[in-house]
């Protein structure tokens, strides 16, 4: 059996990472925290006492300088204004990375990251963990087996508690630091999704994001978008900071010439439904209620995040990509952008954005 992979974790009082730590406790003797660099003002409010004698650096540079033998790899959760440099520093070392999505503000602060990324050879992980969800695979699957027969549509929708809730002075809401809002934190996992399921590029974009609610912000609080796929399938997706209680509404439905399928990914007590509509080639039409069983693995992200993370420790000792790829990363970026562009300029922008992988 290997060696525990050893982790340092970069940004303890992130928003998420708790929850991650929480989910690395399931990997108990196949990976462990060795080291941790505060960043976020310095603050670990929220460091369990478990990982408390976990050596500790101030900046990611002396982490490399005076702790390099200490880990393999590092989970990095910072604001989009850190993230980039501390990936590229980490990456220059040789250390395998996981990076807390979007990643970046943006497509261009993300480039030359994902360049010294490939230069260096590690190994790459992102926070896309939906990509690992059992409902995702499935409907994946159903896309690529031909079941849809012509993609016709998608519709996606994702709003959740408002700005409220975190308060308007939280760093995500702050445009030096976060550039963008809600589609830049929650809207990305469901726009990374859209190009993972349905393995097609976007051509065209429509959008209007801003300020919707009640709640004066200076980054975007929700909007809409409306993407044309390559192969003449139209997505949409409505989203906000827009509930007025901690709270979230998700939901997916993808209609084809031959079935249509709507996919509650949160249903209570389950891991997700998937209600399918079929054809009726006879007397029967094919109807199903697909139900996941409950996931009640802590942590966050749940079974998920275990595949996720799982898979970025093979990939590290394997050499071969993860699920989630520095290209797929710097896509949803440039969705992201064309998204923002089309709303600045309130016109349909054209754009060539796929899933790419090196060749």
């Amino acid at each position: 059996m290997p060696l525990p992979f050893r982790i340092a974790f970069v940004g303890v009082d992130h928003p998420h990472g708790a929850g991650w730590r929480e989910s690395l406790q399931n990997l108990a003797g196949e990976a462990e925290i060795t080291a941790i660099v505060p960043c976020l003002g310095g603050t670990t409010h929220s460091l369990e006492e478990r990982n408390a004698a976990a050596r500790r650096f101030e900046t990611v540079e002396q982490l490399i300088a005076e702790g390099c033998t200490l880990f393999d790899g590092a989970i990095v959760c910072l604001p989009n204004s850190e993230c980039p440099s501390a990936v590229t520093t980490l990456a220059r070392a040789g250390k395998h990375v996981l990076v807390e999505k979007p990643g970046a503000g943006s497509a261009a602060d993300a480039r030359p990251m994902v360049a010294t990324i490939r230069a260096a050879g590690v190994a790459f992980q992102s926070g896309y963990l939906w990509r690992y969800d059992e409902g995702a695979q499935r409907l994946r699957t159903m896309i690529a087996d031909g079941r849809f027969g012509r993609l016709i549509s998608v519709e996606m929708g994702w709003v959740t508690s408002d700005v409220g809730r975190r308060g308007a002075a939280h760093y995500l809401f702050d445009p030096a630091v976060s550039q963008g809002g809600f589609f830049n934190w929650l809207a990305c996992h469901w726009l990374d999704l859209l190009i993972y399921l349905s393995a097609d590029s976007i051509k065209a974009v429509t959008a209007r994001v801003g300020q919707f609610g009640a709640v004066d912000v200076e980054v975007e609080d929700g909007g809409a978008a409306i993407l044309e796929l390559a192969g003449g399938a139209l997505a949409t997706f409505v989203g906000g900071y827009w509930l007025p209680r901690w709270a979230g509404e998700v939901l997916w439905t993808i209609r084809g010439s031959e079935r249509w399928v709507h996919w509650d990914p949160q249903r209570a007590k389950t891991a997700g439904v998937l209600t399918i509509h079929g054809p009726q080639p006879q007397f029967q039409a094919m109807n199903e209620v697909f139900a996941i069983p409950a996931d009640d693995t802590p942590g966050y992200g749940g079974r998920r995040t275990m595949a996720l993370l799982r898979d970025w420790i093979e990939a590290a000792r394997t050499g071969r990509d993860c699920r989630n790829s520095p290209e797929s990363l710097l896509a949803t970026l440039e969705l992201l952008d064309a998204i923002y562009e089309s709303s600045r300029a309130g016109k349909r922008v054209e754009c060539d954005i796929g899933d790419r992988l090196r060749s």
